[in-house]
């Protein structure tokens, strides 16, 4: 079903209807397991790079190590395993989705015991190899969970069920963001300077035991209903149908408008994945102290996301998700331009919190229209798989490019830096716009 398919049936409903809808089960789960899936994100790349960058590991390094966040661009590798592969008791006891989640959810749990235990200062093998496990399991949440909330309800609720995900996500980033800074601030021993290893400790093994929130909704949630799978005869059929079908089935719905799709997908995302490397490395080099970075981009920061994520998702049901993806694209590159604007101020936290707030708002908005729109493009019978390969392109190139993030800004400055990012975002309205007139074209 095309994406703006369901802006018919949703001008029918009022904006009170419109609204409730986040109240029902299904978006409250969400809002608990975009919690889980949430938590590790920061903890291995954006709080890791305010953590290294602490321990004074120069930038260039802290952008090449953001490459272990290239495990969620190739999830789509072994997403044909969690779509399709019972693991033994688990799927017996839980189902096919909730055994998965449950599986990956103590991978990041026991990923985030070993960064919480290794010391940089020391050597980052130890800590690359347990960021490494963390981004692997966290990907594998992610697999499973979209295949969960896609198969929990139709296609017209998808939207809300993104906006309340991405509400349970950014909490869980405000935790993962500000909680550790402020656990980390306040396990510091008072009468000692610059970096302590034991604070950091304790704040990594407080986010290795909020992960049971994830954990105990999953237990208490039910398995979205089974979708029958044909029995293969032998390996290489199973290989077929858990492989192959799924991406010649997305090939031969979209034909050639296919390459397009994949280009917007893979593109989307770029200018506030390329920026984000950096942003906590600028807020130390700015002077920002831990407690101004938790309370400004931390918290309020993801208020203002969750605003946005909101006003996507409704925007979305009502206008359509094509109209509201290209708005959030503008809105995004734009504000990468603020910070540009900010680098040239030194500390200035007044104009921090008016460039934070607007960069986030921007991101909600984009981020619910994406992820409805990604989730329009899945056929249910293959949703882990197709949605990990859509996931998967969005974070291919903007990742590989993150990671000379930190070479670009010792050559030429954070200004320059962030005014390259806002460029990034120019192919993304033409493809957006041409995007817009193929889903026109399919539904009339």
């Amino acid at each position: 079903m095309p994406p703006d398919a369901p802006a018919s049936a949703a001008a029918r409903r009022s904006w009170r209807q419109a609204w409730l809808v986040y109240l029902e089960p299904a978006s409250l789960r969400m809002l608990a397991l975009g919690f889980s899936a949430g938590l590790p994100l920061l903890l291995v790349l954006g709080t890791l790079s305010f953590r290294l960058r602490e321990a004074g590991i120069d930038r260039t390094t802290i952008g090449y190590l953001s490459w272990v966040g290239l495990a969620y661009a190739f999830k789509w590798v072994w997403s044909p395993l969690v779509d399709r592969l019972p693991l033994p008791l688990l799927t017996r006891w839980l189902g096919r989705r909730r055994s998965w989640l449950l599986l990956a959810q103590g991978v990041v749990a026991a990923g985030l015991v070993g960064m919480a235990l290794a010391d940089p200062r020391q050597g980052l093998d130890a800590m690359v190899w347990c960021a490494l496990l963390v981004a692997i399991g966290s990907a594998t949440q992610d697999i499973a969970l979209d295949a969960f909330r896609i198969e929990s309800a139709d296609t017209d609720h998808q939207a809300a069920l993104a906006a309340t995900y991405q509400t349970g996500y950014r909490l869980a980033m405000i935790w993962a963001g500000a909680g550790v800074l402020w656990v980390a601030a306040r396990a510091e021993d008072a009468s000692l300077s610059g970096y302590q290893a034991g604070a950091w400790t304790t704040a990594y093994l407080v986010m290795a035991a909020s992960m049971l929130v994830g954990v105990m909704t999953v237990l208490l949630s039910p398995e979205p209903t089974p979708r029958p799978l044909p029995p293969a005869r032998n390996l290489g059929e199973w290989l077929h149908g858990a492989v192959v079908a799924p991406f010649a089935d997305f090939i031969r719905r979209y034909r050639w408008q296919a390459a397009l799709i994949l280009a917007l997908i893979a593109v989307y995302r770029i200018s506030d994945v390329v920026m984000g490397i950096m942003a906590n490395p600028f807020y130390v080099d700015m002077g920002y102290t831990k407690d101004e970075v938790a309370a400004v981009t931390k918290v309020f920061g993801v208020v203002m996301t969750l605003a946005g994520a909101f006003v996507g998702g409704v925007l979305s049901m009502r206008l359509g998700v094509m109209r509201v993806l290209m708005l959030g694209a503008v809105l995004s590159a734009l504000s990468n331009l603020l910070f540009a604007w900010l680098g040239q101020r030194g500390h200035d936290l007044t104009g921090l919190v008016l460039v934070v707030s607007a960069d986030n708002l921007a991101g909600g908005i984009a981020s619910a229209a994406f992820i409805a729109y990604l989730s329009s493009l899945t056929n249910v019978q293959y949703s882990a798989t197709q949605y990990a390969l859509f996931s998967s392109m969005m974070l291919l190139l903007p990742k590989w490019l993150a990671g000379f993030s930190g070479q670009f800004v010792d050559a030429q400055g954070y200004s320059a830096f962030f005014t390259g990012t806002a460029l990034l975002g120019l192919p993304v309205l033409l493809l957006v716009a041409l995007a817009s007139r193929v889903q026109s074209a399919s539904s009339a």
